[in-house]
């Protein structure tokens, strides 16, 4: 299933993308995409639901963010070696682990704000992962019957913020638009090798990103097994895995997004996003 949430910023209505490319409306089955409806169960009860039957969304109606309600908004930094090395910085022995305020997430074809005081905004395609199950503890060999399904995300970034101001990451990071997730969270039965992706970006119609997942340094299936040693991953906590090589920072000379840029990007499977910078 390709589930999505649709409508005007803080009114989205649950839905899914019929196979003939029309977005059909599950509020009369489910109150929204959210942690309850990416269960086992909830899941299940959807796929049981005959799309056809479903009433039919206007075409050019918005989408949001594919999931509702995020608990937590968790980050992984440095993920493909390649990337590491164009940011100078070593592959890291764990995972990087930092978080992305919940607040920054957006629709996937929303206005991206540039902060005020922005001078390095910078782009990151990334792969998306939901958890539909709750992880505490979880073996490695039992970490993907905890994911939910996959998506894009833009992890906007702020690197002056980020890098050159005192304390952790999370304030380069969190900025209002800075989480663009969608257009759908594609179900993990759809997605045969979340590691076998790929995945691309451009800016005003440039390519600045292409790779693909199997170069990620930690897995989907170990992300999991990783994070639930430190934290206890609810049903609909989002996890954004890492980005590929091509960011402005790592360019010489550096090159930043300026406002009236243009983005997009997408993963093979999960969609695009189209992005328009704006003066916050």
């Amino acid at each position: 299933m390709k589930l999505v949430r649709f409508g005007e910023t803080g009114q989205e209505k649950p839905g899914l993308m019929h196979a003939d490319g029309t977005v059909r409306d599950l509020s009369a089955v489910v109150r929204d995409i959210d942690g309850a409806a990416l269960s086992e169960a909830g899941l299940s009860r959807l796929g049981s639901v005959n799309a056809a039957s479903l009433p039919i969304v206007p075409e050019g109606v918005r989408l949001g963010a594919p999931v509702a309600r995020v608990g937590k908004l968790i980050a992984i930094g440095l993920n493909y070696a390649d990337h590491a090395q164009e940011a100078g910085m070593q592959v890291p022995p764990e995972p990087v682990v930092f978080m992305k305020a919940t607040t920054a997430i957006c629709g996937p074809d929303d206005d991206v704000e540039c902060p005020r005081g922005s001078e390095k905004l910078d782009w990151e395609v990334e792969l998306a992962f939901v958890i539909g199950t709750r992880a505490k503890y979880v073996p490695l060999e039992a970490a993907m019957d905890h994911v939910a399904g996959y998506m894009v995300c833009n992890d906007i970034s702020e690197r002056g913020f980020q890098i050159e101001r005192a304390g952790q990451w999370v304030k380069g990071k969190s900025h209002d638009t800075f989480a663009p997730l969608g257009p759908w969270l594609v179900t993990k039965d759809e997605v045969a090798d979340p590691q076998a992706l790929p995945l691309w970006l451009e800016v005003n119609g440039e390519p600045m990103q292409t790779g693909t997942t199997a170069t990620m340094v930690y897995g989907v299936a170990y992300l999991v097994h990783y994070l639930s040693q430190f934290m206890t991953l609810e049903p609909g906590d989002v996890i954004t895995t890492g980005t590929p090589p091509g960011v402005g920072m790592g360019m010489k000379p550096p090159r930043f997004l300026k406002v009236g840029d243009r983005i997009g990007l997408g993963i093979k499977g999960l969609g695009q996003q189209q992005q328009r910078v704006v003066q916050a």
